[in-house]
């Protein structure tokens, strides 16, 4: 730890990018707080997977609820701890919410967020992770988690366009881009230090980061 690493670090990215990952082994590294998104306490998730359709309002829902009531835990938290490390962002919910919810059903939607999300803390760095939509495909195949399983290429490359249209203006804090194909964050060391020190670099603005290949 030095005093240049930012306070508050969010990990973000299309599902299978390996944002999960990154950020426990970030939190591991500063020795800090780790918030997770726990997608499995989502009673209406698999739904969701098998019908879209039947499950999105609900699932929604659940998330939104789930990550207002994290980000009232973490402002209310020790403000001593050196480090904070989540792998979600809270806007992240209305990507997700626009991409999923029908006209009349996002309009119920941005209702029930406006209420839920006045105070939400800013973080103090994004770490957007960006792969292709085959190797999001691969590496949610090879981690086998039950109901990701139905997921298909057609919803991961709209979720991947909308991550990309989102951060595109994105500005409300400093932004590391991380092309993630072709390079394991958690399992190489030697990409791993590279990005650490990316991260002590970033006080401002936008920057990209594009490790060299690693074998997966």
């Amino acid at each position: 730890m030095t005093d240049s690493n930012p306070g508050y670090i969010v990990v973000e990215g299309p599902i299978g990018v390996g944002k999960t990952s990154l950020a426990r082994r970030l939190a591991d590294s500063f020795g800090s707080e780790l918030l997770l998104e726990g997608a499995d306490e989502n009673p209406f998730l698999e739904r969701f997977y098998r019908n879209p359709q039947q499950g999105a309002m609900s699932t929604q829902l659940f998330f939104l609820l789930q990550r207002a009531r994290q980000m009232q835990e973490l402002r209310q938290g020790d403000m001593f701890r050196p480090v904070r490390v989540a792998d979600f962002l809270m806007e992240k919910d209305r990507l997700f919410a626009r991409l999923t919810l029908d006209e009349q059903e996002y309009k119920l939607y941005e209702q029930v967020y406006a209420h839920m999300t006045v105070d939400a803390p800013v973080p103090d760095l994004v770490i957007y992770l960006q792969a292709p939509v085959d190797v999001l495909l691969n590496r949610i195949g090879k981690r086998g988690i039950g109901y990701e399983q139905h997921i298909d290429s057609a919803y991961l490359d709209r979720l991947s366009q909308a991550y990309a249209r989102f951060f595109h203006d994105y500005d409300a804090a400093p932004l590391l881009i991380v092309n993630a194909a072709h390079v394991d964050l958690v399992n190489s060391d030697s990409a791993y230090q590279e990005l650490v020190a990316q991260i002590e670099r970033v006080k401002t603005g936008r920057y990209y980061f594009n490790p060299m290949p690693v074998s997966l």
